[in-house]
């Protein structure tokens, strides 16, 4: 028997969001690290951080720069948040889904929100999202404090934002409760095993 056309999947938009502490970042570039997905990098009008690197970590933008990309329709989703504007390209995204790779992109809930909320059907048509989340406040405390770099006043404030941002986790299509590091990962892995196997993301061509 002979199949009538060949087939191609399409690239996974695979946003996940989690609160700090949660473990999404490493998730995602462990993912990245290994030639699973393509990292999507946001940009930022903040200022880098000590060891933080431009085109590693954030795209850095003068406030300036950012809005004459926002103002040209050049990002797939934007916010500000304290004080600091926040958004992926739509070049981080599209270009890599178009040609069946997988595209992984660590958001918090707003961010994820207006991917959600997107017009563009490309986009709409490969999105998975994920929530991860410790298993409770105990322990995502004590994943808060564990750098022991922070002030009482920080931790509490990470906290207060952290269970709020949790609040959140009934809005995606899955949710992981976080275990340890090789834990995590296997089941993240299976997730995107499973998400690449789905029919839907089967095109002819």
């Amino acid at each position: 028997m002979q199949f009538s056309a060949m087939s191609q999947r399409t690239g996974i938009l695979l946003v996940v969001s989690g609160p700090s502490g949660s473990g999404k970042t490493t998730l995602c570039r462990r993912l990245a690290g290994e030639n699973e997905a393509h990292y999507s990098i946001s940009c930022t009008t903040r200022s880098p951080r000590p060891g933080e690197i431009d085109g590693k970590d954030y795209h850095f933008l003068s406030r300036e720069q950012f809005l004459s990309k926002r103002q040209n329709g050049e990002f797939l989703e934007s916010a500000e948040v304290h004080g600091n504007l926040y958004g992926t390209l739509r070049s981080e995204v599209v270009q890599y889904l178009a040609v069946g790779r997988d595209v992984v992109m660590d958001l918090d809930v707003q961010g994820a929100e207006l991917v959600r909320k997107s017009e563009d059907t490309s986009i709409r048509a490969t999105l998975v999202d994920l929530f991860v989340m410790p298993a409770n406040e105990e322990e995502l405390l004590k994943r808060l404090s564990g750098r022991g770099t922070d002030s009482a006043e920080v931790i509490e404030l990470r906290m207060k934002n952290a269970i709020e941002e949790t609040r959140h986790w009934s809005e995606y299509t899955y949710r992981l409760i976080s275990g340890t590091q090789e834990e995590d990962y296997a089941r993240f892995k299976s997730l995107i095993v499973a998400e690449r196997l789905r029919v839907s993301r089967i095109k002819s061509v």
